[in-house]
């Protein structure tokens, strides 16, 4: 993913770090962000106490690969271990795999990536409706939310807000 940081534009970053902006838990707070699977957990909970992080987001920039499932599963298992908080962010169509890989413990962030393009012309009357894999097969039912309703000032953040966090490697 080509994007923007303190350092410039870059396709090639593995580790930056940078506050959550995001409004989850861990808003606000000093994050070390880990693109791709190409990581060792000691090298990650080295990255995270030079830069003073107790938050770190797994699969940033859009880079989880559902292929290295059982990887994502270890290394978030050992850092929750060590008391950081984890996010891992996937695409809603991996949760099922990712509910039955992936132990959900306190401290614990699903990021579950659901891309709806053109959002903003969808129009008032515009749902979103959390539904179930099949007819009363794991849920208790549907949620139904209006779409403008989820999309509220004080849970948006612009694009140039990610503009701000500095590449380590």
């Amino acid at each position: 993913m080509n994007r923007d940081y303190t350092t410039g534009t870059s396709e090639e970053v593995k580790i930056f770090v940078g506050i959550e902006i995001e409004h989850t838990q861990m808003h606000g707070e000093r994050t070390l962000f880990v693109v791709g699977h190409d990581w060792h957990a000691s090298h990650i909970m080295l990255r995270a106490v030079e830069n003073e992080c107790k938050h770190i987001y797994l699969g940033a920039n859009m880079s989880f690969d559902i292929d290295k499932l059982e990887e994502y599963n270890e290394l978030a298992s050992y850092l929750l271990q060590k008391g950081y908080w984890v996010t891992l962010d996937f695409d809603v169509s991996y949760v099922e795999q990712v509910i039955q890989k992936v132990t959900v413990r306190d401290r614990f962030i699903p990021m579950i990536s659901v891309k709806i393009p053109y959002a903003d012309d969808l129009g008032y009357n515009a749902c979103v409706k959390i539904d179930d894999k099949d007819f009363r097969a794991s849920n208790n039912g549907v949620w139904t939310h209006r779409l403008r309703g989820l999309m509220e000032c004080e849970k948006f953040t612009p694009w140039s807000k990610y503009t701000q966090d500095k590449v380590i490697e």
